[in-house]
């Protein structure tokens, strides 16, 4: 049995309403910033608790737009937690800032009570990413903002609807920043990508950028980019989104499913912070003999992934920064072991109890 990542399940399972709202667009004969753009933009918003939603075209974008709002810019420090995908610090880097990195705690999200001790004369942001799905502990988070005065950007690319003391992330801090990548619980069937926040001047600022950083047409009042959400996958996604309540009751069965008929002494089953909810856009076991699991499950044609290989501070593309190996012990152990089993829209109970009865046997 193949036990494999299926994108077409999730379309399947509502292909009439996709394939209807596809062939609407492109009768339209508007596929850039129109009706359908601004309508997920409200819906998202409106869903999530937030007072405005600005689609971009990635998350990436998401995260470096909201931070180049926010005015973080070259010589500026922002925290974030050292075991996040690296396009968490590209969004720092690429405004010209100095990420400051954090171990992790134990549910694999920022450690808050390490972040204190980052914290100099230089430090304008705090990057909280809902890793995995799970959301961070956000009281604490925010109370150390407003301590020091510091801006909230949350990286909620794998984390939409988790909440916090039933609070959805994204809406804490200054920009919440989402991507729609098809492997998110909400995904696109393309890149996407986008923020929320409850600023209006915020909001404005970002729709400006995102179009070349002009407001009225061929009048450009800074060098912006051109990041825009476009017509068709904010259709499609419009879709999903009436969806994602069940999309999200679905990923949590099949997490309680692996949590409850996982035993096996050599693997260490991922657990929830109290006060937080996880999405399960991941569900991460650990293993220390990791790499020869990862290899008997692919012998029985199970896919796997690592989340993720190379923590960003010992990637080639960060080695300017002179973070030695051994400076994030936590962080560096995490990247020795993780392992995400699958979790994806339409996995079927046959597959599930395969892939349990797999790792039982290992």
């Amino acid at each position: 049995m193949k036990t494999a990542d299926r994108l077409d399940r999730g379309f399947l399972l509502y292909q009439k309403e996709f394939e209807e709202k596809a062939l609407e667009v492109l009768r339209s004969g508007w596929y850039v910033l129109g009706k359908e753009v601004q309508a997920f933009e409200e819906e998202f918003a409106r869903h999530l608790g937030a007072q405005f939603c600005v689609g971009l075209a990635s998350g990436l974008d998401a995260l470096y737009l909201g931070m180049r709002a926010l005015g973080i810019s070259t010589g500026d420090e922002v925290i974030v937690q050292a075991n996040t995908y690296i396009a968490s610090v590209m969004g720092i880097t690429m405004n010209g800032a100095v990420p400051v990195f954090v171990e992790p705690n134990v549910y694999h999200n920022i450690d808050v009570t390490k972040i204190e001790e980052k914290i100099t004369p230089r430090t304008r942001a705090i990057l909280v990413v809902h890793l995995y799905g799970q959301a961070a502990k956000m009281d604490d988070v925010m109370a150390l903002a407003q301590k020091y005065g510091l801006y909230v950007v949350e990286d909620c690319a794998q984390s939409h609807d988790a909440c916090f003391g039933g609070q959805k992330t994204g809406t804490f801090g200054d920009v919440g920043c989402f991507s729609f990548y098809p492997t998110k619980n909400l995904g696109a069937f393309g890149d996407g990508g986008a923020i929320v926040t409850n600023r209006a001047e915020l909001a404005e600022h970002i729709q400006c950028l995102r179009n070349y950083g002009s407001r009225t047409k061929y009048h450009f009042d800074e060098v912006g980019v051109n990041s825009r959400l476009d017509e068709l996958q904010a259709g499609l996604l419009r879709v999903k989104l009436r969806h994602l309540e069940e999309l999200t009751a679905r990923r949590l069965e099949v997490a309680e499913y692996y949590s409850a008929h996982i035993q096996n002494e050599c693997v260490e089953k991922p657990a929830v912070q109290p006060g937080s909810t996880s999405v399960w856009h991941q569900y991460v076991i650990r293993c220390r003999d990791r790499d020869r699991l990862q290899a008997y499950l692919k012998e029985k044609e199970i896919s796997t992934m690592i989340h993720y290989p190379i923590p960003p501070h010992l990637s080639r593309a960060y080695q300017h920064l002179h973070i030695l190996e051994g400076s994030l012990p936590i962080t560096e152990e995490y990247a020795q072991t993780v392992l995400s089993l699958p979790v994806y829209s339409g996995i079927t109970e046959e597959e599930m109890r395969y892939v349990v009865e797999a790792i039982n046997r290992f």
